[in-house]
């Protein structure tokens, strides 16, 4: 697949750039195991004061403890809920993980070398996940890849962006990086996600891994196995023409 004049593309993670399983399977389990731990040795510092009130106001519950609390991130967790404090405390907790060396962040063969060919082609490239900023970033920091940062330009999650599913929340995105939305190209694995980037003018490519249970192709969208599969080139409208 080639596709031309695109100045960004807007990457997501889970089961995109970084297996679903290992989300699902080593992270949530990782964070739900330690919410209470987390709670408990932060108790009174900033970053739990902030957190403490985010769960209560998304709780709706203004006199939840710290032991509410928990039970409302667990909940969550078991349901795989995009609370963004569920989301919030999730990244603090895999930071101290990232931070030991006890955890990294998976990513696939494919995305370094796109990455950095999409990097010398002057495309900008941003990741858009329900996963906070912070986790975002220590997940390509620290990825099985080595250190990846340095070939992404940003990150946006559901506090800075707003929901996946919302045409609204790739119109944000839009005006935060500044190129027009023809122009920008959005993969996911998530065709609800996919519409809503199209709703927004956004140009979108579903990825669906190889073994993906849900099936080889998304309806309604090009699909790839994987983005080396794909060639995106800067070149303005103009200068298509004139190689036509």
């Amino acid at each position: 697949m080639i596709l031309s004049t695109v100045r960004a593309v807007v990457l997501d993670i889970e089961g995109t750039t970084g297996s679903a399983s290992h989300v699902h399977d080593v992270l949530f389990p990782y964070a739900r195991e330690r919410f209470a731990d987390w709670l408990a040795a932060h108790r009174g510092e900033a970053p739990w004061t902030e957190l403490m009130e985010e769960i209560r106001t998304h709780t709706g519950d203004a006199r939840l403890d710290e032991g509410g609390a928990v039970a409302a991130l667990t909940a969550w967790s078991d349901r795989d809920v995009k609370a963004p404090p569920l989301k919030r405390v999730q990244g603090l907790i895999w930071a101290e993980g990232y931070a030991r060396s006890t955890l990294t962040g998976h990513v696939y063969d494919d995305v370094p070398e796109a990455l950095s060919r999409w990097r010398q082609a002057g495309i900008d490239r941003y990741v858009y996940s329900s996963g906070s900023v912070a986790a975002q970033r220590d997940w390509f920091t620290h990825s099985d890849h080595g250190d990846l940062s340095a070939l992404l330009n940003g990150y946006f999650d559901l506090s800075s962006a707003g929901g996946k599913r919302e045409p609204e929340s790739y119109r944000a995105i839009t005006r935060a990086i500044g190129v027009p939305a023809d122009e920008t190209v959005f993969f996911s694995d998530v065709g609800e996600e996919l519409d809503a980037a199209t709703a927004a003018g956004w140009r979108a490519v579903a990825v669906r891994r190889p073994g993906d249970p849900r099936g080889g192709a998304v309806p309604g969208h090009p699909t790839v196995p994987a983005l080396d599969d794909v060639q995106l080139h800067r070149r303005t409208r103009r200068e298509e023409e004139t190689r036509t």
